[in-house]
This record gives structure tokens, sequence and C-alpha cells, in this order.
């Protein structure tokens, strides 16, 4: 038995599609093509079927997805010589891909910590994008921190603490003295933040519940953006207490605690399996685990009260 076909069926499972997998395997399709052809043959199952111009996989690849990638991995670990990591010498370059103001509260603490204890070692900070990707099963990214918990099996993930969302504004903004409530909040000028330009989210669904409703005056992607638009009008917008807090502090604006139940907000760190037992990505993600602890400690006293 050929076990190359292992590695070529967990790409295809985890990619499925052929002109990926051989991408990430660095093959030619019509060579991943004949790969496929030799799978279908030893396990009497098509394996993946084209719907469309996607291929889908059978019920029996999605039993064997989860059983493939665990066997891979042991094989890998089995054929990878055990060394100790030496952080003085270890050269690698690292991808993070997360909230644009986590960058701003976490560039400062991760970078610092790395550049100490390894000097060669660099780190990449991408935001995140306006459509969901899978750039950590292409090995694109080496982690990613973020609200949601991950559907892939070949995804692991830790959550590391959870945010509270807040009212930020102007020093001078009239919410700024007296009792917040629902409806002096509602009443407001609002800013919302989304990378995919949406208008409304879950501080609406509360005041819905409330029989209320909010007047959103524009959409901006990022957070340093809606900042700076409620830094210069008598706009508010809600953002994540603690990782946000260097942004808006930065800007001299305050924030208030929101009059609305709302779930606090998750922080999650998610890497693919394939880096569980690698120890330079193990110790980035202690460091990490370590930067953002310090980040989400505990909260600072806000305006009218915690």
């Amino acid at each position: 038995m050929d076990l190359n076909l292992l590695v070529a069926l967990d790409a295809l499972l985890e990619e499925n599609s052929v002109a990926a997998a051989a991408e990430r395997l660095h093959l030619t399709p019509p060579a991943m093509s004949r790969t496929l052809a030799r799978i279908r043959k030893a396990t009497g199952d098509d394996i993946l079927v084209r719907t469309g111009r996607t291929m889908t996989p059978t019920p029996h690849a999605l039993a064997l997805r989860e059983e493939t990638r665990d066997l891979v991995a042991r094989a890998t670990a089995v054929l990878t010589p055990v060394t100790a990591l030496d952080l003085a010498t270890l050269e690698r370059g690292f991808t993070l891909r997360c909230h644009d103001a986590l960058v701003s509260a976490l560039a400062p603490l991760l970078t610092v910590a790395l550049a100490e204890a390894a000097p060669n070692v660099s780190v990449r900070f991408l935001a995140e994008p306006s459509v969901d990707v899978a750039d950590l099963a292409r090995g694109q990214t080496d982690l990613e921190v973020g609200a949601a918990a991950p559907a892939r099996p070949e995804i692991a993930a830790t959550r590391v603490a959870t945010d509270r969302m807040v009212a930020v504004m102007r020093a001078d903004h009239p919410l700024v003295t007296g009792p917040l409530t629902p409806e002096r909040f509602a009443g407001a000028e609002h800013v919302t933040v989304s990378r995919r330009g949406r208008l409304t989210g879950p501080v609406d669904d509360a005041l819905a519940g409330l029989g209320l409703r909010r007047r959103v005056r524009a959409a901006l992607p990022t957070t340093a953006a809606a900042l700076e638009l409620v830094a210069g009008t008598t706009m508010l917008t809600t953002v994540a207490e603690q990782v946000c807090r260097p942004a808006w502090t930065s800007l001299g604006l305050r924030a208030r605690p929101l009059p609305l139940d709302l779930p606090p907000v998750p922080v999650i760190v998610a890497w693919h399996h394939r880096y569980d037992t690698d120890p330079a990505h193990t110790w980035l993600r202690t460091e990490l685990l370590t930067a953002l602890r310090t980040i989400l400690g505990a909260p600072a006293p806000l305006v009218g009260g915690a």
C-alpha cells in the first residue's frame, strides 16, 4: 500500500478541491487527479464528486476526514526528529490575523515579548477580511483571534476570556453625564463597526426587545475609523471595552456601560491541528495567550460606573 495516498487524501478532504490540494502538495492538477483516481480505486468510493463548479465529499469521505487527519499527523510526528527549541537561534516568521482594534492593543505587548526571547523571529499582523477565509487550513496564517469558535474539525481553539461591549463617545457628549437609559442611548446618533458594512447587529436586537430603535448614520469597516468619526462628531459607537481601550483612550474618548443586556464577547484563539506538537508554534501560542490575558485583565472604571 502506498501510504503517500493518505497525505493526498488528507489534502483533498481539507480543500475539497483537486487544484487546491495539488497546490498544497506542490503537485500539478493532472498529477493530483491521477492520485484521486488511485484513492478511489483503493477505497472503492468516489471520495469527491463534482457539483457545479465545486467538489463535494461523499458520506464515506466525511467519515474518513478526521481519522485521515489524525493518521497523517501521527505519521508526521513519527518521522519528525524531536529537537529542543532554541529561541536564541530560531529563525521563523509568524502570521496572526485578528480584529483591527486588537492589533493596536496586542502588537506592543507581543512584539516586545517575542523580540526579547527570540531576536530572529518576526510576526505579521493581518486584519480580518470582509469575507470568511480558510487561511488557517491553507497554512497562510498561524493563529487567528476572534469571537467565533471554528466550525472545521481540523482547527483547534481555546477560549481565553471574555470582553464586554461599551458605548464610546466624546468627552463633551451629552450622554457622558446623567443616567444612560435605553431611551437616551437609542436617541443618539450611532456609527457601527462592520467589516461587511452591516448597519444592524446584536445592539439593535436588544433595543428591539425593549420596543426601541436607534438611528445608525454610518457603518465603517474598522474600529479605528469609527472612533475617529466619533471623536469629530456627536455620534457614538459600541465597541469591546478591553480590546479597544487603547484606541479610544488615545483619542480622549469616554466609555460607558451599555444599558442593555448583551452577552459577553468571547475572545478565542484558533490554529490548525498540524501545529499541535510544533515547539515553535507552541511557544508562540503561549506568548499570545499571555499577552491577551494581560489585555483582558481587570477592567478599569468607566464613566458612570462599571
